[in-house]
């Protein structure tokens, strides 16, 4: 060999043994059981989307580890959000998070918010549905924004959670929409949707803003009728004939998003790994299926776009939080 072939070799050799660690770098993994971390118990809306997860990773082996669903409920999310922090910088503990994450962080209840963690992505977008009794004089969305311009107090809403949740901040958002004060709202918390909707279908209340899934059933057996979604297009099925609300005039857009985000200090490449995985599942077709059972929207983002959504809902719910007096 000539000097010069042998430099030649010699350099092809440094430079194949200073690619390889960076090559390595750039891909992870899981090397253990993966946890798929819920704050809500077992067969709510948040449990249903981290188990469609689970399954479809399971059934097309997506990752070469297993992945089980862990709920840690109470505390208003915070033991959830606590258990993730014990965890910082392991890419094998996920979280299914919602509106609920930012709105504690607003309302003082929690100190840690969507930047104290790794977001990866958001999955589906479950739509604010608002609902009346099928007897009530309010017929259509045009009846409900001018009865609210009349006199706000004269709509008594009913929604599931505390005050402050995604529900309350939509019927917020539809008055600041019409150019009210959100905190004029007559509004009633109760403990879940079914409780709503009793009182709801008893006259009790006048509408209801919940999950379409909630009121599906309802408005099939003639109990209720939509007037109005808080989605950016129509719903599917038998909310196709429902207008939204940007086409009756107001520009709400609102839902109980649901979204995958890891602990803090997951690297580029573990977040990276992890978008592909779920990118692969919501192509799936038990998850189109589960897309359409439950009337969820696809709301596949990541990266720099979910990132800015985040900041966007964030400032959007603290908006409307402050009016209602449940923020600084």
């Amino acid at each position: 060999m000539t000097v010069n072939a042998f430099k030649s070799a010699g350099l092809t050799l440094l430079a194949l043994m200073a690619w390889l660690p960076a090559s390595q770098a750039q891909t992870w993994e899981p090397a253990k059981n993966v946890e798929i971390v819920v704050y809500a118990a077992p067969g709510g809306s948040n449990d249903k989307t981290a188990r469609a997860i689970e399954k479809a990773v399971g059934s097309k082996k997506l990752i070469n580890s297993t992945m089980t669903v862990v709920n840690k409920t109470g505390g208003g999310g915070n033991i959830q959000l606590n258990y993730m922090t014990q965890h910082a910088g392991d890419a094998h503990y996920l979280m299914i998070t919602t509106p609920t994450l930012l709105a504690n962080h607003i309302t003082g209840s929690s100190t840690q918010n969507h930047k104290d963690f790794s977001p990866i992505a958001s999955m589906i977008n479950d739509y604010s549905v608002f609902a009346v009794n099928a007897e009530s004089p309010l017929k259509t969305g045009k009846d409900v924004i001018d009865r609210l311009k009349a006199n706000p107090r004269s709509v008594s809403i009913g929604f599931a959670g505390a005050l402050g949740g995604h529900n309350h901040v939509a019927a917020g958002l539809l008055m600041k929409g019409i150019g009210g004060e959100a905190k004029a709202l007559k509004v009633i918390a109760f403990k879940g949707s079914s409780e709503a909707l009793t009182a709801l279908m008893g006259g009790h209340i006048d509408m209801v803003v919940t999950a379409a899934g909630n009121v599906s059933s309802h408005m099939a057996a003639g109990k209720l009728r939509a007037v109005g979604v808080a989605s950016s297009q129509r719903l599917s099925g038998d909310f196709s004939k429902i207008p939204t609300w940007k086409e009756q005039g107001v520009d709400v857009v609102w839902g109980n998003w649901r979204a995958v985000m890891g602990p803090k200090g997951m690297t580029p490449a573990q977040v990276a790994r992890w978008e592909g995985v779920l990118r692969q599942v919501v192509q799936t077709p038990d998850w189109q299926t589960d897309l359409e059972k439950n009337f969820w929207t696809n709301d596949f983002t990541v990266g720099e776009a979910f990132k800015k959504d985040l900041d966007k809902d964030y400032a959007a719910m603290k908006a409307v939080l402050v009016e209602l007096g449940l923020a600084r």
